[in-house]
């Protein structure tokens, strides 16, 4: 059972003055976890950026990888050297950590702390997301029991209901039964909370008059005319907001080194962009000469949509790109977990293909070899060499989970050079392209696809979208991200096959367009055995089994 380390943590004031807070800038949760007031960026304006450096991966495997382990050692290893460095990370979900994944804070000597509060309930942030999503959806069937005033058409809703967990009972449910006064019966369904729109309209507005108007854009569904239904048209988007005012701000916790940490909203990076927000992002590059973020799962997911939809809607540029990768994950991609280094060299077609991402944005990568107990010191300077034979910039190895930001100097060496040559970031396509281009660009230039197929639905709802005006919004892909594919099943670097592309979501208050593969499910389930077994309480009240 992993465990944190026992170190005494830093007075959460101490870490924010460290960093450049001044006393009022920060909203004190506990002694070790703060709110952030977004005043700081005003203070901050005419400051320069920091660097900002992406760590993405390889195809991860059901392992995982270490990629969080790899963000955070990194940060670490970054101020041993010198730097003034801070981490933005996104917050862990309650599904998975009850569920298949565990906790989200890293491991061994590269964790953010507490640990315990960072994975259960943190600050509230995604309480209430989740509640803000609610009160839309319960005003939506206010409205229409009450009238109807807006002439909603009940078979146009497409708003649903979130939950802050895994539960795959809930991804299809009928409302409205028990007569009238219950409302009216219709079919609907539950995304995890993770990928609900309001977390990404929190994850990329800029400040609470942002935020105000992304809400209101929200589309419910559509009036008897086909027209579309807002929140701001049922005067929903205030009291939504009202939910929200503090979950905006970003939260400030520390690492086990006690170097500054900003996490901050939790979207997924299969079901949803895999970022942390922009805030997180602005006002770590303010503070400090490198912020590490992390996107969700590998190249082709998080960091893709990172690029796309972050860096665009951000106006940011990467400095520098941080891509992990184990001997378990290339032996996988191999077709022999368990194999040697044939197993390893077959299945570094897969850090190949992942590397030609970042390089399809202009970008090189330094690839981080994550060490896990029982790697073979051959097997590891193999994974060095395909490295740098597939085009990386430098391959170096991440000690971190046992020797924290000491066993990542090597790593933070390599990324301080690579951040100091000069790239040109460029996108997979132009916001002006139609929809269905943008699809295709993602799928051939990220997936290796060879093209993309709509369902009937999905081509209706792409002419649909583009009458309606949105065919400049960019497109973020809901697909597995245990294969650069559709299909969980083609591990290594698939060539040649087509991408279904089951149905088109309009995110209008986000400011994309959800483009669902496949049989992905937007409300994942638990597994046979889930993490919330081996969670428990002792009776000090302290939680065991959270990892």
């Amino acid at each position: 059972m992993q465990t944190t380390p026992e170190i005494a943590l830093r007075p959460i004031g101490d870490v924010a003055a460290e960093l450049g807070l001044e006393p009022g800038e920060l909203e004190p949760y506990g002694r070790h976890a703060a709110k952030i007031d977004l005043s700081v960026l005003d203070r901050l304006r005419a400051e320069p950026n920091g660097k900002l450096v992406c760590v993405t991966a390889v195809t991860p495997t059901k392992a995982g990888e270490g990629k969080t382990t790899t963000a955070i050692s990194l940060v670490d290893a970054l101020g041993r050297i010198g730097e003034r460095a801070a981490l933005c990370v996104r917050e862990p979900s309650v599904g998975p950590v009850f569920g298949l994944k565990g906790g989200g804070t890293g491991g061994g000597r590269a964790q953010i702390v507490p640990q315990e509060l960072v994975n259960l309930h943190f600050t509230g942030d995604i309480h209430a997301i989740g509640a803000a999503n609610n009160l839309l959806a319960a005003m939506v069937e206010a409205h229409i029991l009450h009238a109807n005033e807006l002439r909603i058409d009940p078979l146009s809703i497409t708003w649903r209901r979130c939950l802050d967990m895994d539960d795959r009972a809930l991804r299809q449910v009928v409302v409205g039964l028990g007569g009238r006064a219950n409302g009216l019966p219709r079919e609907t369904g539950f995304d995890i909370t993770a990928a609900s729109e309001v977390m990404a309209i929190v994850a990329v507005s800029r400040d609470v008059k942002d935020l105000r108007r992304r809400l209101g854009a929200i589309t419910v569904g559509a009036n008897e005319h086909g027209e579309p239904v807002t929140a701001e048209h049922l005067e929903a988007a205030g009291a939504m907001a009202a939910l929200l005012v503090d979950a905006i701000k970003p939260n400030l916790v520390q690492t086990l080194e006690g170097r500054p940490a900003l996490v901050h909203c939790g979207p997924f990076a299969n079901i949803a962009h895999g970022n942390n927000s922009l805030l997180a992002d602005e006002l770590g590059l303010k503070l400090a000469d490198f912020v590490v973020t992390e996107s969700g799962f590998g190249a082709d997911m998080g960091f893709e949509k990172f690029v796309d939809i972050v860096c665009r809607s951000g106006g940011f540029t990467p400095s520098a790109v941080v891509l992990v990768a184990t001997t378990q994950a290339l032996k996988h991609h191999g077709g022999d977990p368990n194999g040697g280094l044939q197993a390893l060299e077959r299945g570094a077609v897969n850090l190949a293909a992942n590397l030609d991402i970042v390089h399809e944005f202009g970008l090189d990568a330094v690839v981080a070899v994550n060490c896990f107990p029982g790697d073979r010191p051959s097997e590891i300077e193999a994974v060095q060499r395909l490295a740098r034979e597939s085009g990386a910039f430098a391959a170096e190895v991440n000690e971190g989970f046992e020797h924290g930001g000491a066993g990542a100097t090597a790593l933070a060496e390599a990324v301080k050079a690579a951040s100091s040559k000069p790239n040109r970031l460029r996108f997979l396509y132009a916001e002006t392209d139609p929809l269905v281009a943008k699809i295709e660009a993602i799928a051939k230039k990220a997936y290796g696809a060879a093209g993309v197929e709509l369902s009937t639905t999905a081509t209706r709802q792409a002419a649909q979208l583009e009458a309606a005006g949105l065919g400049g919004l960019p497109i973020c892909m809901a697909k597995t991200h245990l294969s650069l594919s559709h299909d969980p099943a083609l591990i290594g670097a698939p060539r040649g096959f087509t991408l279904p592309v089951r149905e088109l979501r309009p995110y209008t208050g986000a400011g994309w367009i959800v483009a669902v593969c496949g049989q992905m499910q937007t409300m994942p389930g638990l597994p046979s055995a889930p993490a919330a077994h081996r969670i428990d309480v002792d009776a000090d009240g302290k939680i065991v089994g959270l990892r």
